[in-house]
């Protein structure tokens, strides 16, 4: 009895917490949101699942935990603290990317960067709630909508809150056709929403080729702390256009990222340990991430309407939304919404513009704050 009494001792009967049952039950609303709503599955459920296996109540010192030198979870778990897995995802976005739709219209490139004023508003606003200015930074970055690039940042300047604003980023994209249409609708009247934009012109396969050498040069010149970021990007990218490398091109945006998104998924879930995850500036960090997700909206739809008075073709500013960088769920609800004012405007095409700028964007704005803070 005394040993059946020990067995018990170690799950949840010695070490029940009405945290770790909160917890499990936000990961089964997150399985829900992934299986029964379509919101993000590919990055809800295996999150949401991670939650489970992160919130298990068991005794310390059985070498399983995440947080526990030497275990599984943990060694599984150095890829998102060391930076390994956003890198890699980025490769694989870069070799599934057209750069062609922004290269055909540099113009929206601007729309992708004003959305990123998002980052820096919330990082201001961080600062001013109290927050240490390296947290501060790894909020703010939330606002961009790239869940590895809040990963890597947090792991670089705030280690400490990486569960909290992986979970943030995460859960933001996943959310997006439910936060952007209400705010791209409070900015902009019907008939703005009803303009129709020019067909996108061409674009050489020379100028595909060169546009990743070049801009990665141009880019990580001025913001050196996003080389491991940008440099998969756009090596990805090149794998894509060279036409020479097919091969390891299919291979990093088919079964790489997919083994990377289940790895990265899963232990961002697991380290949600309530202990760590439950507390005041949790909460504090998922209500600025939304403050930081809407306002980086608010600011690509409101620049393009300002650009819009200094411009003879027009452009439908409910693209500026897609100026975050959720590729390519962004893109899709803003045709979406422009769809529900004029079934035949196509904007998809237009939005991806601003789109893939703003996953640039916000590696930069990540590289800006990781070169202006690690050495502080």
């Amino acid at each position: 009895m005394d040993a059946f009494w020990d067995f018990l001792q170690v799950g949840i009967v010695g070490n029940f917490s009405w945290g770790n049952m909160a917890m499990l039950a936000v990961g089964c609303v997150f399985i829900y949101l992934g299986v029964a709503k379509d919101y993000e599955p590919l990055l809800l459920v295996p999150i949401g699942f991670g939650m489970l296996v992160g919130n298990i109540p068991l005794s310390p010192g059985m070498n399983i935990g995440i947080y526990e030198q030497g275990s599984v979870l943990n060694i599984l778990y150095n890829g998102v603290t060391q930076g390994w897995y956003p890198s890699l995802i980025f490769l694989g976005i870069g070799a599934m990317t057209d750069f062609s739709c922004m290269l055909s219209n540099p113009r929206l490139i601007l729309l992708g960067a004003a959305a990123q004023s998002g980052i820096f508003l919330t990082f201001l606003g961080s600062l001013a709630l109290g927050f240490p200015i390296k947290e501060a930074a790894a909020i703010g970055i939330i606002g961009g909508a790239d869940g590895p690039t809040a990963i890597f940042l947090s792991s670089q300047l705030a280690p400490h809150l990486l569960g909290a604003i992986a979970v943030a980023a995460y859960s933001y994209m996943a959310l997006v056709p439910v936060i952007q249409p209400p705010i791209i609708k409070l900015l902009t009247r019907r008939r703005e929403r009803l303009i129709r934009m020019k067909p996108s012109r061409p674009v050489s396969k020379r100028v595909r080729i060169m546009f990743p050498i070049i801009a990665f040069i141009l880019c990580a010149s001025i913001a050196p702390g996003a080389i491991s970021l940008l440099g998969f990007l756009f090596f990805g990218n090149l794998l894509k256009e060279s036409g020479v490398t097919e091969r390891l091109a299919k291979t990093a945006r088919s079964a790489m990222i997919d083994i990377v998104t289940i790895l990265l998924g899963l232990c961002v879930g697991t380290s949600t340990d309530a202990s760590r995850f439950l507390t005041p500036d949790s909460v504090m960090i998922f209500v600025l991430g939304a403050v930081s997700f809407g306002v980086a909206t608010a600011c690509g739809v409101v620049f393009a309407k300002i650009l819009n008075l200094f411009v003879k073709d027009k452009i439908n500013p409910i693209i500026g939304a897609a100026g975050v960088s959720a590729v390519p769920d962004s893109a899709r609800v803003c045709q979406m919404v422009g769809a529900k004012e004029d079934p035949q405007n196509f904007l998809i095409m237009h939005a991806m513009a601003p789109n893939v700028a703003g996953v640039i964007g916000s590696a930069v704005a990540a590289g800006v704050f990781l070169s202006t803070f690690v050495l502080n």
